[in-house]
């Protein structure tokens, strides 16, 4: 996996970008940075407006959303807004000079981490169910065929008891049940297992000096994983079998729980761990569709109300984008954000 995104020839490092081929809530509307812009302007007013306002986008594609907050930034915060853009790719043509383009995250970070569809990207091991217990699945980077391997680590054995239970309880009582046989459950089962995750979210907090981490991306709880796992790859807009070959996104929804909780363990405070939906419309992005009395007073105006209505219903459907998690951590410094856990 990390071969397949991020090596010499890597899905993220060669080739036009991820909007080519799969749509955040970044390319879905500038609405999206609109709202993270409010976000970033409380996490300002917290900091007491100071001089230097760092955004940090980990994962940034090509530089996207940290134009979006530039070109909607009033002049005050714009001025005072340092951009940076972490990517395994090359600068991309035509980026503002103004936005620091680099390959890590920096330290001393004062101001705003943002992570949109970063952490699903992060590369980790996936665990199936065999006679002999959980093993690792080993894949051919050629064609995608899979097999399973060793017997997973002591590291790996302790995330999973603690952080997937539930498909791991199931799975030991089929099993059993069975008498020691596979059955329809244990031959589907497989998990993906994340603490990679958790320490590169734990490292992206530790980065910041005062401030916010976002973290924004898909996943799940720990009472509600799903059993046979979530591994699947996007290419040209279409989702097709996860081979890493370095021809497609490879991607597993993240079990955000358990990111939350390390980052918390770095930062020392509590988060703040909401759905898109709710998000948004505590940043005062309802998609309520104008008044058709606006249609006949001012038709343009009442046609641009409603594409911004349309824009904020993609961004906050429950069974799309909507379904997002939002985790917020702050970082030495009190405020109440404006998601509430």
């Amino acid at each position: 996996m990390e071969r397949a995104l991020y090596g010499p020839d890597g899905f993220f490092v060669t080739g036009p970008g991820p909007a080519a081929h799969f749509r955040t809530s970044v390319h879905a509307s500038p609405v999206f940075a609109a709202r993270l812009l409010r976000q970033l302007a409380a996490v300002d007013e917290a900091l007491g407006r100071p001089a230097r306002l760092d955004v940090v986008d980990v994962g940034a594609g090509r530089g996207e959303l940290l134009r979006a907050l530039l070109a909607q930034a009033g002049p005050d915060l714009a001025d005072r807004i340092r951009p940076v853009a972490v990517e395994r790719a090359g600068r991309p043509a035509g980026l503002p000079p103004e936005i620091d383009w680099r390959h890590d995250i920096p330290s001393g970070i004062t101001g705003l981490l943002l992570a949109t569809e970063w952490l699903d990207n992060v590369p980790l091991d996936v665990a199936t169910h065999t006679r002999d217990g959980w093993r690792h699945v080993l894949v051919d980077p050629a064609t995608g065929h899979e097999a399973p391997g060793p017997a997973l680590s002591p590291a790996d054995t302790t995330w999973l008891t603690h952080w997937w239970p539930s498909a791991r309880a199931r799975v030991v009582e089929e099993f059993a049940s069975s008498g020691g046989t596979d059955s329809p459950i244990t031959e589907g089962a497989r998990v993906e297992i994340g603490w990679t995750r958790d320490e590169a979210w734990a490292e992206a907090v530790g980065r910041i000096e005062r401030g916010m981490a976002l973290a924004v991306d898909y996943g799940h709880l720990r009472d509600a994983r799903p059993l046979t796992g979530t591994l699947t790859g996007y290419r040209d807009g279409r989702q097709v079998p996860p081979v890493p070959d370095g021809s497609c996104d490879v991607t597993a929804h993240v079990a955000m729980d358990s990111v939350a909780a390390a980052g918390a363990r770095v930062a020392g405070c509590a988060y703040s761990l909401v759905s898109q939906r709710e998000a948004l419309r505590a940043l005062g992005a309802d998609g309520g569709r104008p008044p058709l009395s606006l249609a006949s007073r001012d038709p343009a105006g009442y046609l641009r109300a409603l594409a911004a209505a349309s824009a904020v219903a993609e961004l906050t459907d429950p069974a799309g984008l909507g379904g997002h998690w939002w985790l917020c951590q702050p970082v030495d410094v009190a405020f109440e954000p404006l998601v509430a856990r």
